[in-house]
């Protein structure tokens, strides 16, 4: 007995190693030797464009381009408006086994199709191959190298020690200042924003004259705060403020003191009327470009609506109101170190049979990431590249130099919004990743959202009421269910070393106890 379970102590001592080792070889994607030229491959691209229809040109370009380099193969792109209909229907296509080949899609959502058996394609043994990987010596475009890929935006792509998807492209939010109707309440903006400053300029722009308009703009209208996305409203301030929101392995920690204090905070400036949310009031840029709003918060993708000579204005020229627009980063607690969300597109890759048509996805969803793919895509909006190599490239450097140059393409806002993120890379964040993550994200606007609402709906919004909001909305969104830990909550599956020693763990146990209770008996006899 005594040798045996001296063999076992070896054993859990190796079998992580082991384990892991198996592991490993079972989830890599076997990368074929050479890429068959003499076949023709057909591959679906599933990605998403807000009808922006030089975004479409510019797919089709990055296809045809493709194309000419690879004439054996075909790429079909299918358009979507939003990424929860890409999403819903990957989820329906999982199913059937009819996946698409390609996909932009979010870590988020990733994390949910991971509870398909094989579903997503790993891609560290990919990214390493001296043949086809990243910038391997048998890719016919110039390829970044793995290095050249921001380290900040691609480790929102790794999850459980893989790489899961490559970043298309990447934003923060911005808050896009009224500076004009600032400084006519008497405030002079500050080097950053503060929640404090942005709270009480808000509060302030509530004052009417005798005739009921707002002193500020004159109009009987006036949203002075407005958040487009609640959920990152939240995640932010939790983050900024250093307390809990989730762990990797998906526990939930978003109803805490901190989350009901931030609650408390908000509905004291929904009473006042002074902030308000997408889901009641539509899209900050049109609110701020009627001056209606003096701090809007949006993605710095969504620069090109902001500011009265935006090149993407949905406002009647009758209703424009003419003033400067300052683009700085979303409020902080803690202005000396600013943190701000990473957020922005990523690609995925999803398995088939025949590995050749798994390398011919590959080669393209790596063509998404060449110099001219990223730095076309990302002037259309206020999006970043994710690579440094396009980042550093003459043609980019030129580009940023000439902000204010035209309405267009230079478009000083829109610029100003890239370079926010630029410098402020370092200064980002990206939430836990796992399967279910998607659905706390939208619970951690849905309590904003719902606090907005009870004060529209003339509810008094205390402790108890925000006690009874904690419990609706974790079992509206099944997070209750999520923290649980019921084995698939984290990246669909636990890796088979890991099954493989809790399994040895446990019989080592149970064969102790059997040894121990073995000798009191003997030594009673």
């Amino acid at each position: 007995m005594k040798r045996f379970l001296s063999f076992l102590l070896i054993l859990c001592f190796f079998i992580p190693l082991t384990a892991c080792h198996g592991s490993e070889d079972k989830k890599e994607f076997v990368i074929p030797d050479n890429f068959d030229t003499s076949r023709n491959y057909e591959i679906s691209f599933w990605a998403k464009n807000d009808s922006n229809l030089t975004q479409v040109a510019i797919y089709k370009q990055a296809i045809a381009d493709f194309q000419e380099l690879y004439p054996n193969i075909t790429v079909n792109l299918k358009l979507y408006t939003d990424y929860g209909r890409i999403y819903n229907d990957v989820i329906t296509n999982i199913q059937t086994d009819t996946t698409p080949n390609v996909c932009i899609t979010y870590p988020d959502h990733i994390a949910t199709y991971l509870t398909g058996e094989d579903t997503v394609v790993p891609l560290n043994g990919l990214f390493a191959d001296k043949k086809y990987g990243l910038g391997g010596s048998e890719v016919r475009f110039d390829a970044p190298k793995q290095s050249e890929i921001v380290p900040q935006f691609l480790d929102e792509c790794e999850f459980n020690g893989y790489y899961y998807a490559v970043p298309y492209m990447r934003s923060t939010e911005a808050c896009y200042v009224n500076k004009t109707f600032v400084e006519r309440l008497g405030y002079t903006l500050p080097e950053t924003l503060t929640w404090d400053f942005v709270w009480e300029v808000s509060d302030a722009a509530m004052k009417k004259d005798e005739s009921g308009k707002y002193i500020v703009n004159g109009q009987t209208a006036m949203f002075p705060f407005i958040y487009k996305s609640t959920d990152n409203m939240m995640i932010q301030m939790l983050k900024q403020k250093d307390a809990p929101y989730s762990t990797v392995f998906g526990e939930i920690q978003i109803f805490n003191e901190t989350t009901a204090e931030i609650l408390e905070e908000v509905a004291k400036h929904c009473e006042l009327k002074s902030f308000d949310t997408f889901k009641y009031t539509g899209y900050p840029a049109n609110k701020l470009n009627m001056g209606q709003c003096i701090f809007a918060i949006d993605s710095t993708a969504g620069a090109t609506w902001m500011g009265c000579d935006a090149p993407l204005i949905d406002v009647a020229e009758e209703n424009m109101v003419e003033f400067e627009t300052v683009v700085m980063t979303v409020p902080q607690y803690d202005p000396e170190n600013p943190v701000m969300i990473s957020q922005g597109p990523s690609m995925c890759i999803f398995n088939k049979e025949d590995p050749q048509e798994v390398l011919a996805s590959w080669l393209f969803m790596q063509f998404m990431l060449t110099n001219e793919v990223q730095i076309s895509y990302s002037q259309t909006e206020g999006y970043v590249p994710v690579t440094t190599k396009a980042q550093e490239s003459d043609e980019y450097v030129d580009y940023l130099s000439r902000s204010g140059e035209d309405n267009e393409l230079y478009y000083k806002i829109k610029l100003d919004a890239v370079k926010l993120l630029i410098e402020n890379t370092e200064n980002t964040f990206v939430t836990p990743v796992f399967n279910g993550s998607a659905s706390l994200r939208n619970a951690a606007g849905a309590l904003i959202e719902s606090v907005n609402k009870d004060i529209r709906a003339k509810k008094t919004v205390d402790r108890a009421r925000i006690d009874e909001l904690f419990e609706s909305v974790e079992s509206l969104y099944r997070l209750d269910q999520i923290s649980a830990g019921n084995g698939k909550i984290t990246f669909g599956r636990l890796p088979d070393g890991a099954i493989a020693l809790i399994c040895v763990l446990a019989i080592s146990w149970v064969l102790i106890g059997i040894y121990v209770v073995v000798n009191k008996i003997k030594k009673k006899k």
